[in-house]
């Protein structure tokens, strides 16, 4: 089923007293992109979207039917005047009918795409990483990382992405250190950022087009605070980086950068957008609070052992 809105959003203003202020760029006027993932308010692909059709664009949305039924995002359409398009990112065939329909929808072949798809069924069970339902592993690699390259090799099959197209994934540093808590969404997140590597050689080499992965701070969103201990990962992160952590719409703005033809050169990159964290050791706010942390270890109570993972 497609679902289409046919007023589409024209900028993005606000108003100060009686004076209306407007922020566009037109960064992608005439661009036409897809936007996976976007659930509720609080997903960055939401903010992306929202962006993306206030600096010019038109977009396809698109989730899961059970997704599209049960969050908000027949509401974004509305907002955005978006095309929605369900379909599951790990079915090839789900992939080509979305990218043939949404060339037909937006009346020409795809400028920009996000991917934002990742789930852990391990760690919503309470699986640590030391005791894996690989049943489950496997589900959790092929949404959040092979339905990557399902899309990138769907398209590419399809001709369906124009010369100098940009596609980007959303990753987090997990992927190069370890991370209490995040469990096999590291694995995960380390092999969405190989395929954008090897896809983005290919897809460079051929037409031009850019691959590339965002490593976002910790960022509250459905998926993001479904992981172990997210609070204290969040306040340690904002507190290690000079910057602070990124916002979800801090992230959107900088995908619409990387979309836009202000990035035509960038591609088979991790681009870090976390305010600095990737490259700290210790900054003094971390250190002021660890001074204030000595507790006891994260220990299992009946058997008295530590926890690590």
């Amino acid at each position: 089923m497609i679902m289409k809105n046919r007023n589409f959003a024209a900028e993005n203003k606000f108003i100060i007293g009686k004076k209306i202020i407007f922020m566009s760029y037109n960064l992608l006027k005439g661009k036409k992109g897809i936007i996976f993932g976007a659930l509720n308010d609080q997903s960055i692909a939401w903010k992306v979207a929202e962006r993306a059709v206030e600096e010019g664009a038109q977009i396809v949305l698109t989730n899961t039917a059970v997704a599209c039924r049960m969050g908000t995002i027949a509401e974004l359409a509305e907002k955005t005047g978006a095309v929605v398009i369900p379909a599951d990112a790990t079915s090839v065939d789900d992939l080509e009918m979305l990218f043939s329909e949404s060339v037909k929808a937006l009346g020409g072949k795809i400028d920009f795409v996000l991917h934002s798809c990742a789930m852990s069924a391990n760690m919503r069970k309470k699986r640590t990483y030391d005791d894996l339902d690989y049943s489950l592993l496997d589900k959790t690699l092929d949404i959040s990382a092979i339905s990557f390259h399902k899309m990138l090799q769907v398209a590419k099959k399809l001709d369906a992405l124009n010369d100098c197209a940009s596609v980007l994934a959303l990753t987090y540093v997990a992927s190069h250190r370890t991370f209490f808590g995040y469990n096999d969404m590291a694995d995960a997140k380390s092999l969405l950022e190989s395929i954008a590597r090897s896809f983005g050689y290919i897809y460079g080499r051929e037409k031009g087009v850019r691959v590339n992965t965002i490593s976002q701070s910790p960022t509250y969103t459905t998926a993001g605070s479904g992981i172990k201990g997210f609070d204290g990962l969040y306040d340690f992160s904002d507190r290690m980086s000079p910057l602070g952590n990124a916002s979800a719409d801090e992230c959107a703005d900088y995908c619409i950068v990387m979309f836009s033809d202000l990035t035509k050169k960038v591609t088979m990159q991790t681009l870090f957008h976390d305010g600095g964290f990737s490259n700290m050791g210790m900054s003094l706010r971390g250190m002021t609070q660890y001074n204030k942390s000595f507790i006891e270890e994260n220990t299992d109570k009946e058997t008295g052992k530590i926890i690590y993972g």
